[in-house]
């Protein structure tokens, strides 16, 4: 642990500036910018998911070409804070689009090699606590970011801004003097084996498949949820971030008990049994009263810790040491993409479901929630194949699924 927490504490100021936008979503987009069409509003979220999605495993190659983590987690860290600062500007909305983009790009950079060196570091056979440690670290900063988001916004929603950006150039000055590159257990490879060795290991997709499910509802959670808290509800920037911090909370503080479960139990079981129990919540706050929402993102935030840090531990138990940061950064692509598409795919089904003659409310959450349990059902083959083939083993001679 001792080697992992100055990344887990990057890890954990890394997240704050992303999540206090969540409770701000309605007045930094219609507030900002009056007359923002439903679709208008949800890409503002979507845009800096595009640009995770760009560079989820550009950066991971790269890094595994070069062998280096610090010497691209520090510029991205700058160029991170810099992007926020910016946005602070009352530019036009496309330009705060292609901000949020640029912005995405570098948070991407920074927390998917962050994570990858804390693999790096972690002890062989101990690399369920590491990804415990930092994936807690991930989510207790999201959590904090809301909460932080509501109270610092709540009067000036632009003040998200200075804070972030000063937060990641304060980051970036410790990133220079506090880190340090761990060695690579083999030589990097050249990009073009690094894509073929990263296709070749066919049991990587369900990780994949799963973490695109989650993060879709995630972005689902932060764009459709905070509107429908604000416009349905009627809840204020505060009280949505308490209410985004009531799901953030319990799953910050049991992914790192969750990944050292994985070293005694099957991450593969975890996984599904995870998935399953957050789909009913998923579908089951849509019924939820204000009065009850805290209770129930609470118990949801209980079952996202059972899926999270299993899906990390089995990227990292599923690639060679010299092919760990591509096979991150193929975890964060999907991730990116499901967090980018679950905007959208939260104003389509409410689209959808309003032409059809239909309120959106609670339909939109079971649909959402569906797909968790159609994603488990789908992979099902998959996760008895590595099951059986014994990927719960964190011994050096663990048998390699696909």
């Amino acid at each position: 642990m001792t080697r992992t927490w100055p990344i887990a504490l990057g890890i954990y100021v890394l997240m704050l500036p992303v999540t206090a936008m969540v409770p701000l979503l309605y007045p930094l987009t219609e507030g900002r910018y009056p007359g923002l069409s439903d679709l208008e509003r949800h890409l503002f979220m979507s845009a800096h998911m595009a640009g995770a999605l760009l560079f989820a495993v550009v950066a991971g190659l790269l890094s595994d070409r070069l062998g280096v983590r610090k010497r691209l987690i520090v510029p991205a860290l700058f160029v991170n804070g810099g992007v926020l600062l910016l946005m602070a500007w009352p530019w036009p909305y496309g330009m705060q689009l292609l901000l949020r983009f640029i912005e995405g790009c570098a948070h991407i950079t920074v927390l998917s090699l962050a994570m990858t060196l804390a693999a790096d570091r972690a002890p062989r056979g101990r690399e369920g606590g590491a990804m415990g440690l930092v994936g807690g670290a991930l989510s207790l900063g999201v959590a904090s970011g809301a909460v932080l988001g509501g109270y610092v916004g709540a009067e000036t929603p632009e003040a998200v801004f200075f804070l972030g950006g000063g937060l990641m150039l304060a980051a970036g000055l410790a990133g220079v003097w506090i880190l340090r590159d761990a060695p690579l257990r083999q030589a990097p490879q050249r990009l073009g084996q690094m894509l073929r060795l990263a296709l070749q290991r066919r049991a990587l997709l369900v990780p994949y498949a799963f973490t695109f499910v989650d993060r879709l509802t995630v972005g689902f959670i932060i764009s459709t949820v905070s509107l429908y808290f604000a416009t349905v509800l009627g809840f204020d920037p505060t009280r949505i971030g308490l209410s985004m911090a009531a799901f953030l909370l319990p799953f910050a503080l049991l992914t790192y008990p969750a990944g050292l479960l994985c070293q005694r139990r099957d991450p593969v079981v975890l996984m599904a049994v995870g998935s399953l129990l957050y789909g009913l919540f998923l579908a089951g706050l849509g019924f939820a009263s204000a009065q009850a929402v805290v209770l129930v993102m609470a118990l949801g935030g209980v079952v996202a810790a059972m899926m999270f840090a299993p899906s990390l531990v089995l990227v990292t138990r599923l690639a060679d040491p010299a092919q760990r940061a591509t096979a991150m950064g193929g975890f964060h692509l999907a991730g990116s993409l499901g967090f980018m598409l679950g905007p959208l795919v939260g104003v389509a089904a409410v689209a959808l479901l309003r032409a059809l003659g239909h309120e959106p409310w609670p339909g939109v959450f079971l649909l959402v929630g569906a797909l968790e349990a159609l994603c488990v059902l789908v992979c099902m083959p998959w996760l008895l194949r590595l099951h059986r083939a014994g990927v719960v083993a964190p011994a050096s001679g663990r048998t390699q699924a696909g």
